[in-house]
């Protein structure tokens, strides 16, 4: 069983507690979540998490079959990373007196496509989104620079052959539930049972 990156995409109800059941789900089968992160769908009161494990095909299936038998989750699939597009976010904060009097750090934001969000005089701070391996690049290039912070969102990605949880909900919430008359002696010719 080789192990690999996939990524995760859960569609839940936006129900408190949610996201506590869905890690101690991977907690049980000691499955390590290397990023997780969450918000709002394309559907309205449908809660998206994106979830990064490293993990072989066959124990991501069962985790994706065990996940959609808890109540309150919809959807989850899951891909390689050549099956989505994807990214991370990060901002750095570093010393403007460092920025001004280093050309380098300016340089280095511009080749991973950082950009100053904040300038103050005692500190800059850069935004840039991109893969892992080049956020890494640019923190390690930065941390010679004086790095006084830096933080990293999860991943979130976006599946590449999809036609969307919204249309497959749309169809679901369209079909018309069958109505069913039931006959019953003990029940007056009026009276009848409706079953969907």
């Amino acid at each position: 069983m080789t192990k690999q990156e996939y990524t995760l995409t859960i569609y839940t109800e936006n129900k408190v507690g949610i996201i506590g059941r869905i890690v101690i789900l991977f907690s049980r089968k000691k499955i390590n979540i290397e990023s997780i992160s969450g918000s709002p769908s394309e559907v309205s009161g449908i809660f998206r998490f994106t979830i990064l494990i490293n993990e072989s095909e066959e124990v991501v299936r069962k985790v994706c079959r065990q996940l959609e038998k808890q109540i309150d989750i919809l959807k989850a699939y899951f891909n390689t990373n050549s099956e989505i597009i994807w990214q991370e976010q990060a901002l750095f904060k570093v010393a403007t007196a460092k920025v001004t009097e280093e050309a380098d750090v300016e340089r280095l934001a511009r080749i991973y496509g950082a950009r100053a969000v904040v300038i103050r005089n005692d500190y800059t701070v850069f935004e840039t989104s991109g893969h892992s391996e080049d956020i890494d690049k640019l923190t390690e290039a930065l941390g010679n620079f004086g790095l006084i912070e830096f933080v990293r969102s999860g991943r979130i990605a976006i599946i590449k052959n999809s036609e969307g949880f919204h249309k497959k909900l749309t169809e679901f919430e369209s079909e018309e539930p069958t109505q069913e008359v039931v006959e019953n002696e003990f029940l007056d010719k009026q009276d009848k049972i409706f079953t969907m």
